[in-house]
């Protein structure tokens, strides 16, 4: 249903197109969001968005249109102007530097300047003034702490905190919680309501559409770069937006089947390093092993201890009944396993290069004759990889960096399909993909334990990991706190152990045992 009533407009966005060459990606964009209100815009990767709110923060120039502010027309030639407006963009990849201190992120080009001696950076006042900031934000970090120190959830924290300290009128923020945990969302969306009855506006960008419900006002979904509706965020439930988004009834988003549990492939005992502490598991053929826990618990590190990415101090690790040593990610390929990491950009796809280069990267000799690379091998086989799992655009010479961010993830997987893993580690595989590439990845998980691979699935997102795991192991501390048979599942008890607390009737740790062959609760 259409929002009834809009605050009194802030900004407002008319017939705005953008081309690139022949490819017309906004088509008569009317967008308004009304002062003191969180307006969410959705749409799945490619709809337009992006081109959007780049346009809006003055990165790059409308075809058309207009944008008009407080009533008055704006023309920015870059984002400073755009800053200087009241605006300010919060992106999802986080624009930090991580050799500078909090304080001087916060004031990046903006330090505060010694009385009668401009020249020179009045230390103590920029510290006080980010301190003032953090305290807002509930955020316990001295300002001059180095921003490579701090976690992911921190750092976004401090990129709101910028914001913050440029008194803006107008908010963007494009994917904001994806790396946080579910206080620090909470604590987010509490400084939001703080903002909106401040008057301050947020456009607001999540393909986590229950979170729109809870904080939007109004969202406008955007498909195929033109406005298909605005509806009344607390009153349209998260299925509608998504069927609006993707303008096709969505297929099951978790289509998990029922696999016939094979032999173990995978087991890991007693493993501890600098991150974890006597951490104890099996997965097998046909399973897909859920990770569930908060930020900070261990997930990552485990997964990298397993991967060869991370030194394992001591501990075991049997890979198909035989005792292995992963001292290197090489060493862990040869054995068949691999590593879709969280953060595919830096760490998953080499973004430069080319999906046919990305997709054979892993295992180069078999498409290599005589030491050299065979053109031909490479392409045949990236372009049977791209054609099953539906990458788009599917050309198999277009650098990956080039596609939406659920294509990406398609290429990382196309990558471990192509090295021949038969044990494949997801950390947060469906994390900033919109849900027609989320119900794709899951359908692809799925598939492929279908087919006795195993899988062991990192989930921030319990519906995920509760919707497509047969077991849920949940860390805290770098410890195994809990095991869930599929039966189990409940997000209170995942809660719960993440937290360090024992369910009402639960099973016991897991931490340092092996769980039964059956998968029951150990």
């Amino acid at each position: 249903m259409v929002a009834s009533s809009t605050p009194q407009p802030l900004l407002r966005m008319e017939g705005i197109t953008k081309s690139y060459g022949s490819v017309q990606v906004l088509h008569g964009v009317d967008l308004s969001v009304g002062r003191g209100e969180v307006l969410g815009l959705l749409g799945e990767n490619g709809a337009g968005k992006s081109t959007l709110l780049n346009i809006l923060n003055g990165v790059i120039p409308r075809d058309t249109g207009s944008i008009v502010i407080d009533g008055a027309p704006v023309e920015f030639t870059g984002p400073k102007q755009a800053q200087e407006a009241g605006l300010a963009f919060i992106h999802q990849e986080l624009s930090v530097l991580p050799y500078l201190s909090v304080a001087e992120n916060v004031f990046l080009n903006r330090l505060p300047r010694r009385r009668g001696a401009p020249w020179l950076v009045d230390w103590a006042a920029c510290h006080r003034q980010a301190g003032e900031i953090l305290e807002r934000l509930s955020l316990k970090i001295d300002p001059r702490t180095l921003v490579g120190r701090l976690g992911t959830a921190e750092q976004e924290l401090v990129e709101i905190a910028k914001a913050l300290s440029m008194n803006a009128r107008i908010i963007t923020m494009d994917e904001p919680t994806a790396s946080l945990t579910e206080s620090e969302i909470e604590r987010l969306f509490t400084l939001m309501r703080a903002l909106k009855a401040d008057g301050v506006s947020v456009l607001y960008v999540s393909h986590r559409l229950d979170e729109v419900g809870e904080i939007c006002d109004r969202a406008t979904i955007l498909r195929d770069g033109k406005i298909v509706t605005t509806v009344d965020a607390k009153t349209t439930d998260s299925h509608a937006l998504a069927t609006m988004m993707v303008g096709r009834e969505l297929s099951e988003l978790f289509p998990k089947t029922e696999h016939e549990r094979g032999r173990e492939t995978l087991r890991v005992s007693n493993l501890s390093n600098a991150k974890l502490n006597d951490v104890s598991f099996t997965a097998h053929a046909g399973e897909i092993l859920g990770i569930a826990g908060l930020v900070g618990s261990g997930r990552t590190e485990l997964a990298r201890a397993v991967f060869g990415a991370d030194p394992i101090g001591s501990g075991e690790v049997f890979v198909n009944g035989e005792a292995v040593t992963v001292d290197s990610p090489g060493t862990a390929i040869r054995h068949g396993i691999g590593l879709v990491p969280e953060d595919r950009k830096l760490q998953g796809a080499v973004l430069p290069m080319t999906n046919a280069h990305n997709i054979t990267l892993a295992r180069l000799a078999k498409v290599s004759r005589w030491g050299q690379l065979d053109r031909g091998a490479e392409r045949q086989a990236a372009k049977r990889l791209i054609q099953d799992l539906r990458v788009h655009p599917s050309r198999i010479e277009q650098e990956t960096g080039r596609l939406s961010g659920g294509n990406q993830q398609k290429v990382v997987l196309a990558k471990w399909l192509f090295a021949g893993s038969d044990i494949l580690i997801v950390d947060e595989p469906t994390r900033g993909v919109d849900v027609g590439a989320r119900a794709a990845i899951h359908g692809l998980l799925d598939d492929l334990a279908g087919q006795g691979a195993t899988i062991i699935m990192i989930s921030s997102d319990l519906p995920e990991v509760m919707g497509m795991s047969d077991r849920i192991l949940v860390m805290h501390e770098g410890r195994i706190a809990g095991e869930l048979a599929r039966e189990d599942f409940s997000e209170e008890a995942i809660v719960m152990y993440a937290s360090g607390l024992r369910p009402a009737a639960s099973p016991s740790p897991v931490s340092g045992r092996k769980p039964t062959k059956e998968g029951s609760k150990a």
